[in-house]
């Protein structure tokens, strides 16, 4: 399995590398510079700010020095963040958008796995009717009409909690975006799990099960579960990206200061280094979730090998 994991790892540096390349391109290539500006700036103090962060220079050399950079774990310095590294604002924004998206992740995960199972053992029930309703309206509304609601409801109409800002980690902060981005999740786990939970109920080795007197309890936990489970696995590093990727709506939304803030804000300001970096993260963060994925098969599945 070390072997394994050795040859995607390795197998992942050209995928990286192109995806720079194509993303370093087509920020460079695009009309416009990240010091263009309403107020345009005099001949002298442009040609300094081109010269102090290499934009004179041939775009094959400016490529080759940000890979140099790169190698030596250095994301550049921003172009709009005066005095600020990209590894300083990612290390800043970083742990908010992680605490927001991993810890919703585990929560969708384990509330979707426990309502995939119970509607797949009440199939036509008023749990399984409510597992497909919501699923339905976490596939159908987008975050950014999901998110909103919420406000009005909770912290306009009940007044529950604040409607967006961050005070360092204060869980009042934390509920309205987790909540969001557990909703969407959830509808996505559920519909999986149900489906997946019925397919293996109806397999030949859980009629042995059942045929020997087992409880229903033993019969999920110990026999139906672990394959049960392989399509969620599936679903676990697409839906970490997206928990990143929806960051974008969900930090607009409710004013946090993380990726999906950075995000924005280097498209809209032209900060090359600042994209740059921010794809680098998501590129390996994706590569290592799938990694991950492919690993916890083996746990699950004894009849795979690697």
């Amino acid at each position: 399995m070390w072997t394994y994991a050795l040859r995607r790892l390795l197998a992942a540096i050209p995928t990286l590398l192109a995806v720079i390349t194509l993303c370093y391109l087509l920020l460079h290539l695009t009309p416009g510079g990240p010091f263009d500006s309403e107020h345009k700036l005099s001949e002298a103090v442009l040609a300094n700010l081109q010269a102090k962060y290499h934009l004179n220079e041939p775009l094959w050399k400016q490529y080759l020095l940000y890979l140099n950079s790169l190698l030596h774990g250095d994301l550049g310095a921003s172009f709009r963040y005066e005095d600020w590294s990209v590894n300083d604002l990612v290390a800043k924004a970083l742990p908010i958008s992680a605490a927001i998206g991993g810890g919703s992740l585990l929560i969708a995960l384990f509330l979707g796995v426990a309502l995939g199972t119970l509607a797949a053992l009440k199939q036509n029930s008023v749990v399984d009717y409510f597992t497909m309703l919501l699923s339905s309206i976490g596939s159908v509304f987008p975050s950014f009409v999901i998110g909103p609601s919420l406000i009005l409801v909770f912290a306009i109409w009940f007044k529950l909690a604040p409607s967006g800002g961050w005070d360092n980690f204060a869980p009042r902060y934390m509920v309205l975006p987790m909540a969001l981005l557990v909703f969407i999740n959830v509808a996505t786990i559920a519909r999986v799990m149900r489906g997946s939970m019925i397919e293996v109920l109806s397999s030949n080795f859980i009629r042995t099960a059942r045929a020997k007197g087992l409880p229903m309890s033993t019969l999920v936990l110990r026999h139906a579960m672990k394959p049960a489970l392989l399509p969620v696995v599936s679903l676990i590093g697409p839906l970490a990206i997206s928990s990143i990727t929806a960051a974008v709506v969900t930090e607009s939304v409710f004013s946090l200061p993380g990726l999906g803030k950075l995000i924005v804000n280097g498209a809209g300001n032209r900060d090359y280094t600042l994209v740059l970096g921010l794809v680098v993260l998501i590129t390996v963060v994706t590569v290592v979730f799938n990694l991950l994925v492919d690993l916890a098969y083996a746990l699950l599945d004894p009849k795979i090998r690697y």
